[in-house]
């Protein structure tokens, strides 16, 4: 690309192009800046052509060091961005969340522990609440994020009491259920502006499910803990080490719900491999993950952690659209079966990554049409997923003309400034 010194051509340039000048005039190679972001060469490339958009801020630095650029105007081309639209939206319950996780009760209490198995039937019914369709009531709509976080202060509190005071076997199963109220609590912060406290959760529900000493709990907890190593940019061999070794401590049974944490955890490790780019791998345990959720048959989906054929095949959109391959994106939810996947929140997470894979290929349209789909399934998961708040202003505002004002009315449901 030729140099420009005229103010106007300077303007036109794309983000993409803006990028590919500053590698190319540093001397620098797609391999070396794929090395140094941890993605994949075809990454680099989708993100100079345009067939992928301006990453979210955290990433956009990391891009800027990367390229050797010192002021990131000089890829964005902007005075500024826009805060609210690339980064994350705050539930009104967070500071509630936020207090209940960092108040600590240092004199013991007076108060009678809850049986585990009654903590364990209010656990069965959170993740019911999680999982399920937002109540409408009216024009009033009741996201789940809303419903659980109600829940979460008294779970976290109880759960903790019991695993301080009860013993031996009841102790155990506590410490389970103390694992679980932190794997919720780290769900309602997903996509929140507080990653110091999804790595809190992750960790304590890891040191929970350890002091458990039981191999499903700590499954469980492995997969949960991946996520965050992943969204943080963790190497991918830690994150796969992780995974082999707590599917290491799972017994080779065939009960199904071993065999379902047995899968989340190749998964986990399919989902890393991808996330890099190093695709042989990432299909590699896809595979394993695949040939599990077979042997439990097509009418399977585990009653919280939803792993199942469907969740399987979802998480292969995922996978394609992190290899910068949308087309296979696609040809995997042509043949999805959402109805397998008992779950609103997950449904919506594959459509809205559907529509990932449509603006990938630069088919607006289509996106819009998925993006509005993934909020009549869950209004709240889509409200708080940043490709989906990072991809409306644009579809909004320079989108095909025939969705612009379906995008733009979408923006505005969710508060997301176009």
């Amino acid at each position: 690309m030729p140099e420009t010194t005229d103010p106007a051509e300077e303007q036109q340039l794309t983000f993409g192009q803006r990028a590919r000048r500053a590698r190319l005039r540093t001397g620098k190679s797609r391999a070396y800046v794929a090395a140094v972001m941890g993605q994949s060469v075809e990454w680099v490339k989708a993100i100079e052509t345009g067939a992928m958009g301006m990453p979210r801020l955290p990433k956009l630095l990391r891009l800027a060091h990367a390229l050797g650029v010192e002021d990131v105007r000089d890829l964005t081309g902007d005075d500024r961005i826009m805060a609210a639209t690339y980064s994350k939206a705050e539930h009104r319950q967070l500071p509630l969340i936020k207090q209940a996780l960092t108040t600590y009760r240092l004199s013991p209490s007076e108060r009678q522990p809850e049986p585990a198995d009654v903590l364990a039937a209010r656990l069965r019914q959170a993740w019911k609440i999680w999982h399920a369709r937002d109540d409408r009531a009216g024009n009033r709509t009741i996201g789940h994020r809303t419903r659980i976080a109600q829940l979460l202060p008294a779970l976290l509190d109880d759960t903790r009491h019991a695993a301080r005071t009860l013993e031996g076997a009841d102790r155990r199963r506590a410490l389970m259920a103390e694992a679980e109220a932190n794997h919720l609590t780290q769900l309602f912060l997903s996509f929140q502006p507080a990653p110091d406290l999804v790595m809190l959760t992750g960790d304590r529900a890891m040191a929970a499910a350890q002091d458990a000493d039981s191999p499903r709990a700590i499954a469980a907890a492995a997969w949960y803990v991946n996520h965050v190593h992943r969204d943080a940019g963790e190497a991918a061999e830690a994150r796969v080490d992780l995974a082999e070794q707590a599917a290491s401590l799972l017994p080779d049974t065939d009960d199904p719900d071993h065999l379902a944490r047995r899968g989340l955890l190749y998964l986990a490790a399919a989902l890393s491999y991808a996330k890099t780019g190093q695709a042989g791998d990432a299909w590699r345990y896809w595979d394993k993950a695949d040939d599990l959720a077979r042997q439990l048959g097509d009418d399977y989906a585990h009653p919280w952690l939803i792993f199942g054929r469907g969740v399987v095949g979802g998480y292969a959109i995922t996978m394609y659209n992190d290899l910068v391959q949308p087309a296979k994106a696609l040809g995997i939810a042509d043949d999805l079966d959402l109805s397998t996947i008992p779950s609103a929140t997950r449904r919506s997470y594959h459509l809205i990554e559907t529509a990932r894979a449509h603006t990938l290929l630069g088919e607006g349209a289509a996106a819009v049409g998925y993006l509005k789909k993934a909020h009549a399934e869950s209004p709240e998961t889509i409200r708080y997923n940043l490709f989906t708040r990072n991809a409306l202003p644009g579809l909004a505002t320079s989108g095909p003309r025939m969705v612009r004002e379906d995008a733009a009315e979408l923006a505005a449901e969710l508060g997301v400034p176009v």
